[in-house]
Protein backbone atom coordinates (compact mmCIF):
# COMPACT_ATOMS: atom_id res chain seq x y z
CA UNK A 1 0.00 0.00 0.00
CA UNK A 2 1.33 3.47 -0.89
CA UNK A 3 1.13 5.37 2.37
CA UNK A 4 3.24 7.87 4.25
CA UNK A 5 3.02 9.94 7.41
CA UNK A 6 3.29 13.63 6.65
CA UNK A 7 4.59 15.96 9.35
CA UNK A 8 4.42 19.55 8.27
CA UNK A 9 4.01 23.01 9.74
CA UNK A 10 2.24 25.83 7.92
CA UNK A 11 1.92 29.59 8.14
CA UNK A 12 0.07 31.99 5.87
CA UNK A 13 2.26 34.80 4.57
CA UNK A 14 1.78 38.26 3.16
CA UNK A 15 3.15 38.81 -0.34
CA UNK A 16 6.08 40.79 1.12
CA UNK A 17 6.92 38.01 3.60
CA UNK A 18 6.81 35.48 0.78
CA UNK A 19 9.25 37.55 -1.32
CA UNK A 20 11.47 38.16 1.72
CA UNK A 21 11.76 34.39 2.39
CA UNK A 22 12.52 33.73 -1.29
CA UNK A 23 15.39 36.20 -1.04
CA UNK A 24 16.60 34.91 2.34
CA UNK A 25 16.84 31.33 1.09
CA UNK A 26 18.11 32.18 -2.41
CA UNK A 27 15.05 30.82 -4.22
CA UNK A 28 14.05 32.27 -7.60
CA UNK A 29 10.80 32.24 -9.60
CA UNK A 30 12.58 30.14 -12.25
CA UNK A 31 12.43 27.17 -9.84
CA UNK A 32 8.64 27.16 -9.45
CA UNK A 33 6.66 24.05 -10.26
CA UNK A 34 2.93 24.25 -11.07
CA UNK A 35 0.39 21.81 -9.70
CA UNK A 36 -3.40 21.71 -9.58
CA UNK A 37 -5.51 20.08 -6.88
CA UNK A 38 -9.02 18.87 -7.71
CA UNK A 39 -11.07 18.44 -4.51
CA UNK A 40 -13.80 15.90 -3.79
CA UNK A 41 -16.14 14.91 -0.98
CA UNK A 42 -19.44 13.09 -0.66
CA UNK A 43 -22.62 15.07 -1.18
CA UNK A 44 -23.06 15.12 2.63
CA UNK A 45 -19.41 16.24 3.14
CA UNK A 46 -18.65 13.11 5.19
CA UNK A 47 -14.90 13.38 4.64
CA UNK A 48 -14.81 16.92 5.98
CA UNK A 49 -16.84 15.75 9.00
CA UNK A 50 -14.18 13.07 9.60
CA UNK A 51 -11.40 15.70 9.21
CA UNK A 52 -10.24 13.92 6.05
CA UNK A 53 -9.51 15.35 2.62
CA UNK A 54 -9.57 13.85 -0.88
CA UNK A 55 -7.84 15.35 -3.87
CA UNK A 56 -6.45 14.53 -7.26
CA UNK A 57 -3.18 16.35 -7.88
CA UNK A 58 -2.02 17.03 -11.43
CA UNK A 59 1.72 17.54 -11.64
CA UNK A 60 3.04 17.58 -15.18
CA UNK A 61 1.36 14.66 -16.97
CA UNK A 62 0.81 12.65 -13.78
CA UNK A 63 -2.33 12.38 -11.66
CA UNK A 64 -2.27 11.15 -8.06
CA UNK A 65 -5.38 10.53 -5.97
CA UNK A 66 -4.57 11.26 -2.31
CA UNK A 67 -6.59 10.74 0.84
CA UNK A 68 -5.40 12.58 3.96
CA UNK A 69 -6.46 11.32 7.39
CA UNK A 70 -5.57 12.92 10.74
CA UNK A 71 -3.13 11.26 13.14
CA UNK A 72 -2.08 12.35 16.63
CA UNK A 73 1.02 13.91 15.08
CA UNK A 74 0.78 14.66 11.36
CA UNK A 75 -1.37 13.14 8.65
CA UNK A 76 -1.64 9.70 7.09
CA UNK A 77 -1.55 10.07 3.31
CA UNK A 78 -2.66 7.25 1.02
CA UNK A 79 -1.84 7.59 -2.69
CA UNK A 80 -3.08 6.01 -5.88
CA UNK A 81 -2.06 6.80 -9.48
CA UNK A 82 -4.91 7.59 -11.89
CA UNK A 83 -5.13 7.73 -15.66
CA UNK A 84 -6.39 10.89 -17.39
CA UNK A 85 -9.58 8.94 -18.26
CA UNK A 86 -10.16 8.13 -14.56
CA UNK A 87 -9.61 11.79 -13.67
CA UNK A 88 -12.10 12.96 -16.32
CA UNK A 89 -14.67 10.49 -14.99
CA UNK A 90 -14.13 11.59 -11.38
CA UNK A 91 -14.59 15.26 -12.26
CA UNK A 92 -17.52 14.88 -14.68
CA UNK A 93 -19.42 12.02 -12.99
CA UNK A 94 -18.02 11.80 -9.43
CA UNK A 95 -17.02 8.17 -10.02
CA UNK A 96 -13.72 6.84 -8.65
CA UNK A 97 -12.05 3.60 -9.76
CA UNK A 98 -13.55 0.38 -8.29
CA UNK A 99 -10.32 -0.63 -6.59
CA UNK A 100 -7.07 0.75 -5.22
CA UNK A 101 -5.44 1.79 -1.94
CA UNK A 102 -7.31 5.09 -1.64
CA UNK A 103 -10.66 3.52 -2.53
CA UNK A 104 -10.13 0.84 0.16
CA UNK A 105 -9.38 3.49 2.78
CA UNK A 106 -12.42 5.53 1.70
CA UNK A 107 -14.69 2.52 2.06
CA UNK A 108 -13.40 2.02 5.62
CA UNK A 109 -13.98 5.67 6.55
CA UNK A 110 -17.43 5.80 4.97
CA UNK A 111 -18.32 2.30 6.24
CA UNK A 112 -19.49 1.04 2.87
CA UNK A 113 -18.64 -1.73 0.42
CA UNK A 114 -20.42 -0.03 -2.47
CA UNK A 115 -19.00 2.09 -5.25
CA UNK A 116 -18.54 5.55 -3.77
CA UNK A 117 -20.25 8.49 -5.44
CA UNK A 118 -18.21 11.65 -4.95
CA UNK A 119 -18.95 15.29 -5.64
CA UNK A 120 -16.35 17.43 -7.42
CA UNK A 121 -15.92 20.66 -5.45
CA UNK A 122 -13.48 22.61 -7.60
CA UNK A 123 -9.80 23.26 -8.08
CA UNK A 124 -6.89 25.12 -6.53
CA UNK A 125 -3.69 25.80 -8.47
CA UNK A 126 -0.34 26.29 -6.76
CA UNK A 127 3.02 27.64 -7.87
CA UNK A 128 5.44 25.77 -5.59
CA UNK A 129 9.01 26.64 -4.66
CA UNK A 130 11.09 24.17 -2.62
CA UNK A 131 14.42 24.29 -0.81
CA UNK A 132 15.99 21.28 0.91
CA UNK A 133 17.54 22.25 4.25
CA UNK A 134 19.43 20.04 6.73
CA UNK A 135 16.37 20.28 9.01
CA UNK A 136 13.75 19.37 6.38
CA UNK A 137 12.00 20.68 3.27
CA UNK A 138 11.06 24.36 3.07
CA UNK A 139 8.13 25.04 0.73
CA UNK A 140 6.79 28.39 -0.46
CA UNK A 141 3.37 28.19 -2.11
CA UNK A 142 1.43 30.79 -4.07
CA UNK A 143 -2.10 29.44 -4.55
CA UNK A 144 -5.02 30.52 -6.71
CA UNK A 145 -8.66 29.56 -6.05
CA UNK A 146 -11.81 31.44 -7.05
CA UNK A 147 -10.46 35.01 -7.30
CA UNK A 148 -8.12 34.64 -4.32
CA UNK A 149 -4.33 34.51 -4.29
CA UNK A 150 -2.69 33.45 -1.04
CA UNK A 151 0.87 32.82 0.10
CA UNK A 152 2.00 30.10 2.46
CA UNK A 153 5.12 28.74 4.09
CA UNK A 154 5.24 24.98 4.72
CA UNK A 155 7.99 23.05 6.44
CA UNK A 156 8.05 19.25 6.08
CA UNK A 157 10.19 17.16 8.40
CA UNK A 158 10.72 13.71 9.88
CA UNK A 159 10.13 14.44 13.57
CA UNK A 160 7.47 16.60 15.19
CA UNK A 161 9.20 18.33 18.11
CA UNK A 162 12.48 19.26 16.39
CA UNK A 163 10.56 20.35 13.29
CA UNK A 164 8.25 22.56 15.31
CA UNK A 165 11.20 24.17 17.13
CA UNK A 166 12.97 24.91 13.84
CA UNK A 167 9.79 26.25 12.21
CA UNK A 168 8.99 28.60 15.09
CA UNK A 169 12.59 29.79 15.20
CA UNK A 170 12.47 30.51 11.44
CA UNK A 171 9.27 32.58 11.82
CA UNK A 172 10.81 34.53 14.69
CA UNK A 173 14.09 35.13 12.82
CA UNK A 174 12.21 36.59 9.84
CA UNK A 175 9.74 38.60 11.98
CA UNK A 176 6.74 36.68 10.66
CA UNK A 177 3.80 36.42 13.08
CA UNK A 178 2.46 32.94 13.72
CA UNK A 179 -0.96 32.75 12.04
CA UNK A 180 -3.67 30.15 12.32
CA UNK A 181 -3.35 28.38 8.95
CA UNK A 182 -5.98 25.88 7.85
CA UNK A 183 -4.75 23.56 5.12
CA UNK A 184 -5.45 24.38 1.48
CA UNK A 185 -8.56 22.25 1.17
CA UNK A 186 -10.10 23.89 4.25
CA UNK A 187 -9.32 27.36 2.93
CA UNK A 188 -10.92 26.28 -0.34
CA UNK A 189 -13.99 24.80 1.48
CA UNK A 190 -14.44 27.89 3.64
CA UNK A 191 -14.36 30.20 0.63
CA UNK A 192 -16.76 27.96 -1.31
CA UNK A 193 -19.21 27.95 1.62
CA UNK A 194 -18.86 31.73 2.06
CA UNK A 195 -19.69 32.29 -1.61
CA UNK A 196 -22.70 29.97 -1.63
CA UNK A 197 -24.34 31.39 1.51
Amino acid sequence: MTQEIEIEFKNLLTRNEYISLMNAFGITDKEKVGQTNYYFDTKEMQLKENKCALRIRKKGDHYILTLKEPLKEGLLETHQTLSSHEVDRAISEGILPDTGDVVSQLKDILKTTNLIQMTYLGELTTERLEKTLPEGLLVLDKSYYFDIVDYELEFECEEWSTGQAFFESMLSKHNIPKRKTPNKILRFYNEKIRRSS
